[in-house]
């Protein structure tokens, strides 16, 4: 027996008794007669004990210990005389009088410690290290309870879990697919499915009514925190089912994880359009833990001949409460010129200040007059001590470039408090979006999601402009700013599917090569449905305020898709190429 007892589960009810630990040898301190070390493995920490004067031989051995080392231990608990009270363990310890060395460690080469040394590339190669560490054996854990409550809760809904295939077809919506040659079918690929879409809306057509899966997903697509080439999704689909249906089950779920993974009880998730949502926050994914909505002021601020706002077809701005005589010039400037970075592209910042001592101060102050300013500030709603800060230019263009400003503010401020979970629906997305440079639609969500049933009839027969006002059956769950979940109520009818196809720029012949197999199941009596799916990893992360999803994969790539561990992707041997009938053209090196 390596163990009769974990590292985390000793208590001062256990003194007195002979126990067995195994474990890494965390850290040691050696106080000449007695050397205390502290045993850890995935539940705790354990201090033992070697006393010279009983055993000088075992002292002398466990001296000589390192780092990470793999030993057991045969030892009697007893009470602490200096007890640690941050420690569940801390107020006992082992007095050691067996020491076995499984295997010994080199240096790790980086420290295995709540807060390490280690950069993100080095954890990453030496990753079965970093998984040591505690916070990063948190994630993996709560990731694996989160997993558990989720199949729990669907099974009382009666969801049936089915797997999907992963060897596919290639379609070109979307991000960039992965792609596998087939060695038996010469010349021709799969693909690495970016989502099981087609094959969920096919077992609702084979009647299996209400289907979820727990599934990896593929994207090759640029990367950054919240993104990997390969993450996981909670996939889901229902028949028979209007939107609110859906929204009612899985805000039903979302409830359940929070209350089971971590003990808090949410209220019903308030419900956001689109329209609304951009008009409000410039985003689809507003963060409404703080307030600091837009407000346009076209009206107040045109015809004063300041060209920048005379020839904007937008001028929007929000109130940043109380910081206007804390915030310098310096800040002004430093903020700016964030703004004016290229990821954000704003060409200049209008700020008002409304002091606690009555003065207003802005930027613009040779074009607007104090009359004016006040105007504006009673427009925003501000207050003595606050601040208000507007952009103009194209209305998309500047409302994302002021959703970005208000999202610095609310970091700036300390508003996005972690351990405040603000969640809401927002619904009613456009079908479809125009795009100048390709000169087509693109499909707002994919190209099977429902137009709302009052848009049905323009869709089938309305003209250029009308596609560009559809409205959608679609859904978005927003936790924080971050969208979590998005779906929609799907098309189930061969005519509207192939029209849909025909406004993305489908010829028949492609969507037929593409989609065939789907067109001929609407055929077959395929019923109404709808679904979901949410981000696993991003769920993950958001729960227990983190930014980055990486934490939470037990073996994540880097922010070139590259696995570190394995030194993946790899070359492979020509004999493999010619075998599967792909050239590559091999540069020289000089």
């Amino acid at each position: 027996m390596y163990r009769s007892h974990n590292c985390g589960e000793l208590r001062i009810e256990h003194v007195g008794q002979e126990v067995t630990l195994s474990g890494w040898m965390y850290a040691n301190r050696d106080f000449g007669g007695m050397t205390f070390i502290d045993l850890r493995d995935r539940y705790g920490i354990t201090q033992v004990v070697f006393n010279e004067t009983e055993d000088k031989p075992l002292a002398e051995k466990a001296s000589k210990l390192g780092r990470e080392f793999v030993i057991q231990v045969v030892g009697k608990v007893r009470e602490r005389s200096n007890k640690n009270p941050n420690r569940p363990t801390g107020e006992i310890e082992i007095e050691v009088k067996t020491l076995n060395i499984l295997n010994q460690s080199k240096t790790p080469p980086f420290t295995i410690e709540d807060e390490t040394d280690g950069g993100d590339d080095l954890r990453m190669k030496y990753r079965y290290l970093d998984l040591r560490r505690k916070p990063v054996q948190d994630n993996i854990i709560f990731r694996s309870k989160l997993s558990l409550e989720v199949r729990k809760y669907l099974n009382s809904q009666s969801f049936v879990e089915v797997e999907t295939p992963f060897l596919i077809k290639s379609t070109p919506e979307g991000a960039r697919d992965f792609v596998v040659p087939s060695r038996m079918n010469k010349g021709q690929f799969y693909a690495l499915p970016q989502s099981p879409q087609t094959f969920k809306q096919i077992l609702m057509v084979s009647g299996l009514d209400k289907y979820f899966q727990i599934v990896k997903c593929f994207r090759d697509e640029d990367l950054r925190a919240d993104r990997q080439p390969e993450f996981t999704q909670i996939d889901c689909e229902m028949s028979f089912v209007t939107q609110e249906e859906i929204l009612n089950t899985f805000e039903g779920l979302t409830k359940h994880l929070f209350k089971e993974t971590l003990g808090l009880e949410m209220e019903d998730f308030p419900r956001m359009t689109y329209d609304e949502a951009m008009l409000r926050y410039g985003s689809d994914k507003p963060d409404v833990r703080f307030g600091m909505e837009f407000r346009e002021i076209n009206d107040l601020v045109k015809g004063q001949d300041f060209k920048v706002f005379d020839e904007a077809e937008l001028v929007v701005g929000i109130c940043c409460p109380g910081i206007a005589d804390n915030y310098s010039n310096k800040d002004i400037k430093k903020l700016t010129e964030w703004m004016q970075r290229p990821q954000i592209g704003a060409k200049g910042l209008v700020y008002v200040k409304f002091g606690k001592d009555g003065s207003i101060k802005s930027s613009v102050g040779k074009f607007y007059d104090e009359e004016q300013l006040k105007k504006w500030g009673e427009h925003f709603g501000a207050k003595a001590g606050d601040m208000i800060f507007v952009l103009s230019g194209e209305t998309d263009k500047t409302r994302k470039q002021l959703n970005e400003l208000r999202l610095e503010m609310g970091r700036k401020m300390g508003l996005m408090k972690a351990g405040d979970f603000k969640p809401l629906w927002v619904v009613d997305f456009p079908l479809l979006e125009w795009d100048e440079e390709s000169e087509r639609f693109h499909a707002m969500h994919h190209p099977f999601t429902s137009p709302k049933k009052e848009d049905v009839e323009r869709m089938l027969n309305g003209d250029h402009e009308t596609m560009k006002a559809l409205r959608a059956d679609a859904y978005d769950l927003v936790i924080n700013g971050v969208e979590i979940g998005g779906g929609s109520i799907r098309i189930h009818d061969r005519a509207l599917q192939s029209r849909n196809f025909d406004l993305l720029g489908f010829t028949k012949e492609e969507a037929e090569a593409q989609f065939g197999f789907l067109l001929s199941a609407f055929e077959y009596g395929a019923p109404p449905h709808g679904g979901i799916a949410f981000g696993f990893d991003r769920l993950c992360s958001v729960m227990n305020n983190q930014n980055s999803i990486r934490d939470f994969i037990a073996f994540p790539k880097n922010n070139q898709g590259r696995d570190m561990m394995i030194d993946a992707p790899s070359p492979i041997d020509d004999e493999q190429l010619t075998e599967l009938s792909i050239d590559v053209v091999k540069e020289e090196v000089v």
